[in-house]
């Protein structure tokens, strides 16, 4: 009897612990950051992103693993301080030349169950493909690019062949964002020497823009020149032609006239010839026997207005 109470309290026992562990292993919490993946047999039935407890079955028939949702940060390169040992990474440009970089990569976990079952090191696998993406876009750039404004590109290049990368990879990470903190040169003298080649070409791309303003200027100005000789040479054309069209219609009003009085016309053309020459002459009308006829005075200048000459008569001269 003795004994079988003995293994009556032992069965009791065991059938306690059992339901006291299917109790304890029946229920689980998540937090506002945490994401939850219910496993069964090993194999990822569901993913659980709401807050709070949640039931299970007892273990081990599920069993749960819960992953942060934050957002991660992979730092691939090198610090400050470690510029000049022999570990740092080294990637070689398009052009052969050595440079150091730093890459910050900001990545989530967006499928718990691929991240848990589709790698055995998803970090890992991360930082390889942010090494094998980094080096592939400096390896095809070109030093001084790398160093100077070329920066924006490259780290949009290697942001878009890490996504492909990742997503190719399928182990449930999403790059969020790619950030190229700082591209430099191994070593104290190789970064002296690329200072004043650079600025030696900014020297350079200075004086290069200087004369072509020079240039752009003398150009705008002589195109401008050329424009107002052609202005004017133009203006001076018309003023030439309407002068000649004047000319031509005051010589046939003239013509005209003359067919209809010559004489008339000739002695007006002599006249207006004669004041044109001589504008300040004294014009005396004389009879053919060369005495001094009573005249008006035609002249600018003449102030003897009404004046009366009467011809001269043997015994002395008068005048009126």
């Amino acid at each position: 009897m003795n004994l079988r109470r003995i293994y009556m309290w032992i069965g009791a026992t065991i059938v306690l612990i059992i339901l006291g562990l299917s109790l304890a292993t029946s229920w689980y919490t998540v937090d506002e950051s945490e994401q939850a993946v219910v496993i069964t047999f090993g194999k990822a039935e569901e993913t659980n992103t709401e807050p709070g407890l949640h039931f299970k079955l007892p273990w081990p028939i599920q069993s749960v693993e819960t992953l942060s949702q934050e957002t991660f940060s992979l730092d691939f390169g090198y610090s400050p301080d470690e510029r000049e040992d022999s570990d740092v990474i080294r990637m070689i440009t398009g052009d052969e030349n050595i440079v150091l970089a730093d890459l910050v990569v900001q990545w989530r976990i967006t499928d718990p169950a691929k991240y848990l079952f589709n790698s055995t090191d998803p970090e890992g696998t991360l930082e390889n493909a942010t090494s094998a993406s980094l080096r592939g876009i400096i390896g095809t750039s070109l030093i001084d690019d790398a160093l100077t404004s070329g920066k924006a590109v490259i780290e949009n290049d290697v942001r878009t062949l890490l996504t492909d990368l990742i997503n190719e990879y399928d182990i449930g990470i999403s790059i969020v964002d790619v950030k190229l903190q700082e591209v430099d040169l191994p070593n104290e003298e190789v970064r002296t020497a690329f200072t004043k080649v650079t600025d030696a070409r900014e020297t350079m791309n200075t004086k290069i823009n200087e004369a072509r303003k020079y240039e752009n200027q003398n150009v705008e100005e002589a195109l401008g020149e050329k424009d107002a000789i052609i202005t004017r040479a133009e203006g001076d054309k018309i003023a030439r032609i309407e002068e000649a069209r004047g000319a031509v219609s005051r010589f046939n009003a003239l013509y005209k006239e003359y067919q209809n009085a010559p004489n008339v016309t000739r002695d007006r053309l002599v006249i207006e010839t004669l004041e044109d020459v001589l504008p300040n002459a004294q014009i005396y009308i004389l009879n053919e026997d060369g005495n001094t006829m009573q005249y008006l005075p035609l002249g600018p200048n003449n102030n003897q207005n009404n004046q009366r000459v009467v011809p001269q008569e043997e015994g002395g001269d008068q005048n009126e």
